[in-house]
């Protein structure tokens, strides 16, 4: 039963009234925002995903995809901190084909806290008053964390280049382990790119002069040469190593069982003990505000193809009983991102948001 849009409507009202009540200032963010921002955040896949469109005096424009980028911005320009901001509207995002079931426009109630001092309780205020919020969907609760991930990544002993590769390609789990694999020297060299490896060994250069081939500059391909040669001089990553990070990545347990894991993959990956003992440090703080944390399901995998902004601990609420749907809910820590819009200034931040039309449905079907 699809719910009416008054229903939808009360329901993210309801919803942006707790948020305030919690200490929220409510913020509106301009249906339109400038593409240029999000194409420079998100690359140009944002663009099968958002409606863009061109405006003669302010260029290129798409219609709002999320919130949290104009709330970030607008914080990042003078806010007090701690902070604490809510919203409701809608969003818009494409869907890949008419036999979709999820809609292109929808409301999202949200909820943003930035403070610096406390990044631990920080989290768990966010996914504790979410929990509480939606506790009566009975939802499955699902939790990981990309700062261990990148952490693992950063750490490794290998070049800056393939190490930035990894990081690009985290959010495609298959490219990912591909490059993993290939960088393990577990992957055979194509025949053509042998060819051409051999060419650049012997300083041979298999570019035309002519000024452009296809889209690209003769130097652009040069340089993508000259990075090639660069990558087959690299040696191999260990073996064990990539063994025991596709492990760390393949982690799925309830928190308790799965800290301990990660404290085992510390032992041989040591660059990650940091961001281990952050994990620990917000299991304890969730274990305060009533998160019965022995029930938490943590997976180091979750929010990699779906949260693209987020850097640390990621979460979402899902009803089990309806996999037709997508998350009711979903969240996370994003301090990268307030670094970018901040101009190198960062400012520790963790939101989430809710669909109150998944909230509407849900109730009308109980």
């Amino acid at each position: 039963m699809t719910p009416d849009p008054a229903g939808v409507r009360a329901e993210g009202q309801r919803l942006l009234a707790a948020f305030v009540a919690a200490g929220a200032q409510p913020v509106e963010a301009d249906i339109l925002q400038p593409a240029e921002v999000l194409l420079d955040l998100y690359g140009e896949d944002i663009r099968a995903r958002a409606y863009v469109t061109q405006d003669p005096l302010r260029g290129e424009m798409m219609l709002r995809p999320d919130f949290t980028v104009p709330v970030v911005q607008a914080h990042m320009q003078g806010g007090a901190e701690p902070a604490r901001y809510a919203y409701l509207g809608e969003v818009f995002r494409k869907q890949e084909s008419r036999k979709s079931e999820r809609a292109s426009e929808y409301l999202q109630a949200g909820f943003e806290l930035f403070d610096r001092e406390r990044p631990a309780e920080a989290d768990a205020e966010v996914f504790a008053l979410f929990a509480r919020l939606l506790a009566p969907l009975r939802l499955r609760a699902a939790t990981g964390d990309i700062g261990i991930l990148r952490a693992a990544v950063q750490g490794l002993p290998t070049s800056a280049a393939r190490k930035a590769a990894l990081l690009r390609h985290l959010w495609r789990p298959h490219r990912f382990r591909a490059l993993l694999e290939r960088y393990a020297g577990r992957v055979p060299v194509s025949p053509e790119r042998a060819t051409l490896l051999e060419l650049l060994a012997r300083g041979e250069r298999p570019v035309s002069d002519a000024p452009h081939i296809g889209l690209r500059s003769v130097a652009e391909i040069d340089a993508r040469l000259q990075l090639l040669a660069e990558d087959a001089a690299t040696p191999p990553v260990a073996a064990g190593l990539v063994d025991d990070l596709e492990a760390l990545v393949s982690i799925a347990a309830k928190a308790p069982a799965a800290l301990q894991e990660l404290r085992a993959h510390a032992r041989v990956l040591p660059w990650i003990v940091e961001s281990v003992t952050g994990f620990a440090r917000r299991l304890e703080a969730l274990e305060a505000r009533g998160i019965d944390v022995a029930d938490l399901d943590f997976e180091a995998s979750y929010g990699r193809t779906t949260l693209e902004y987020y850097d640390g601990f990621v979460f979402g609420f899902v009803a089990e009983a309806r996999p037709d749907l997508p998350p009711v809910a979903t969240g996370g820590r994003y301090d990268a991102l307030t670094a970018v819009l901040g101009q190198g200034r960062s400012i520790p931040a963790v939101g989430g948001v809710i669909r109150p039309a998944l909230v509407a449905a849900l109730k009308g079907a109980g």
